[in-house]
């Protein structure tokens, strides 16, 4: 058997019959005591019954324990003689240490439980109005900045109907701009080890090609026409969500894209400027975009090792883009932004400057912006978002371009 709480040297004499000292309390005594002592705080129950297990642990033997006691030595023996003193409840309420430790661990963690929810509530709805919000900005950031983009992208694509050379500047302009972000530390550099290199070179090749894309389409035909088109980008996520991240829609999901797909076809049918390269490239467009917004889910915040914040997976994406759209366009189109050659066409230079480096400017923020509200909501939700914006830029650039519509096209366009 063990000793402890002060037993003296020697072998410890084992407690005889528990005959309580003439100074002990009596039973009605120790009855109010034991009320008084219920009725105290859930924390300093807690508290105390972390002290007494310390105490009460010390009493155990191999096979069997005892009540923690407080040494209480009598005079006139021979040899000193420890009585039991219980040191907490064990005497006032006749039960046993473990079991009082039990009920007095259980209350205290029945209080925490029940005065967490009161205090998290605010908290948590504070936090949900304040996201709900943060998105709702970011979206309205959204719709603006791809507005300007679109009306100063056409106006810059009127003067040079070159996609490729458009992409490569556009592409560089984001890159300088990120490199800026890097360089004053407004941001923290991304660790790219070479599984994460290997994964985000197809979204970059992807994000590349569906940029060239889009411009072929708004030089071809009209900027509503284009988004009209683009306005199927559901259709294609449900699609590559349910191939490449399993998740299968639903039949309210599937009955929603009976509408988006009746009113491109009715507004193509009916579209002035409708042309085959202009309709081609919207969709591989779409097809590539919404294949590389699937994908990039797997990337943001998600539990892989290889994955990254939202901000530093699309500014990999856009640097990778840049890198590999420089050979396409010496390859598709060679050297077209040259001083030599924009003086040849009689352009004016600073006005076609500033308009191609607003759009730059545009494109990069409501790509940034996408990625951001990408981090944020699921892909099939970040897509009907983009659903709405279309809508958006299709009433602003007919308004904006005077393009002329029918009733029957301006129902499929909506």
């Amino acid at each position: 058997m063990h000793t402890c709480l002060g037993a003296p040297s020697g072998d410890p004499i084992r407690p005889g019959p528990r005959q309580p000292p003439a100074n002990q309390p009596r039973h009605g005594e120790m009855q109010r005591a034991a009320a008084s002592l219920s009725s105290s705080r859930a924390t300093a129950w807690a508290g105390s019954a972390s002290r007494h297990a310390g105490v009460a642990s010390c009493s155990f033997t191999a096979g069997r324990h005892q009540d923690a006691v407080a040494p209480l030595r009598t005079h006139g023996q021979q040899h000193q003689r420890l009585l039991p003193v219980p040191l907490s409840l064990s005497l006032l309420s006749g039960t046993r240490p473990a079991r009082i430790r039990a009920a007095l661990v259980a209350s205290a963690a029945a209080a925490t439980a029940a005065e967490l929810p009161a205090a998290d509530e605010p908290t948590t709805a504070s936090s949900g109005i304040a996201g709900t919000a943060q998105l709702g900005a970011l979206i309205v950031a959204w719709y603006l900045l791809n507005i300007y983009f679109n009306i100063y992208n056409k106006q810059v694509l009127q003067a040079l109907p070159f996609p490729y050379t458009i992409t490569a500047f556009q592409l560089g302009f984001g890159s300088l701009a990120i490199l800026s972000m890097w360089a004053a530390r407004l941001h923290p550099l991304p660790t790219l080890s070479a599984a994460q290199l290997a994964k985000i070179a197809p979204l970059a090749a992807g994000h590349m090609l569906g940029t060239v894309f889009t411009n072929m389409s708004l030089g071809a035909v009209a900027v509503s026409f284009t988004h009209t088109i683009k306005a199927s980008e559901p259709f294609f996520t449900v699609l590559l969500s349910a191939f490449f991240l399993g998740e299968w829609p639903s039949v309210l999901v599937l009955g929603s894209l009976v509408p988006i797909v009746g009113g491109v076809a009715l507004a193509s049918l009916t579209e002035v400027s409708f042309n085959w390269v202009g309709f081609w490239s919207a969709m591989a467009s779409n097809l590539l975009n919404q294949t590389r917004n699937v994908l990039s889910k797997r990337l943001l915040g998600g539990e892989e090792e290889e994955s990254m914040d939202d901000i530093n997976l699309f500014s990999l994406i856009t640097v990778l883009s840049f890198l590999l759209s420089c050979p396409l366009m010496l390859l598709m189109e060679g050297v077209k932004f040259s001083p030599a050659y924009l003086h040849s066409t009689g352009l004016n230079l600073q006005e076609l400057c500033v308009r191609a480096a607003l759009a730059g400017l545009c494109f990069h923020g409501y790509q940034k912006i996408s990625y951001m509200i990408l981090a944020r909501v699921s892909p099939v939700t970040h897509s009907v978002a983009n659903c709405v914006k279309r809508v958006v830029v299709i009433v602003s650039s007919v308004l904006f371009f005077r393009t002329p519509i029918s009733p029957v096209n301006a129902l499929g366009k909506i």
